[in-house]
């Protein structure tokens, strides 16, 4: 829903905005969809450009992570030529938006010392610490 005064119970298609959408795939690495504009009748409509995305799948440590990304470009021999670029380009601003969340997330976790009172008349140890000492360790 692009708008924001649209209600969630208010699902509607956009006859304006309409695309039929072709996949092709070189079968080993990548995936290009191709969003052709079409009318409500389903007839091409040249007056809006054709949208090329591509697809592709990083291996991470917790399994595939799954990067889509726009490809500039005004036929499908320009999409295929530039999904190198475009897949690089993506899978850094991936890796950059997962640096940040592990930054954000890290300085939100508060760790107490060892043998440090910080929690005092909480219990467990003698100046409020707790059992284990907090030993959290972050990869």
């Amino acid at each position: 829903m692009a708008a924001t005064n649209e209600r969630p119970d208010d699902i509607q298609m956009d006859a304006s905005s309409l695309c039929r959408e072709v996949i092709y795939t070189d079968r080993r690495f990548g995936t290009i969809r191709m969003l052709v504009p079409v009318d409500a009748n389903g007839n091409d409509d040249p007056a809006r450009p054709t949208v090329y995305a591509g697809e592709a799948q990083v291996m991470t440590q917790v399994g595939a992570l799954p990067i889509s990304f726009e490809i500039e470009a005004r036929s499908l021999g320009e999409a295929v030529a530039g999904y190198g670029a475009a897949a690089r380009a993506a899978l850094e601003r991936t890796m950059k938006e997962l640096a940040e969340m592990r930054r954000q997330a890290a300085t939100g976790l508060v760790i107490p010392q060892a043998g440090g009172g910080g929690l005092g008349g909480m219990g467990g140890l003698p100046g409020g610490g707790l059992p284990g000492g907090g030993k959290i360790q972050l990869p």
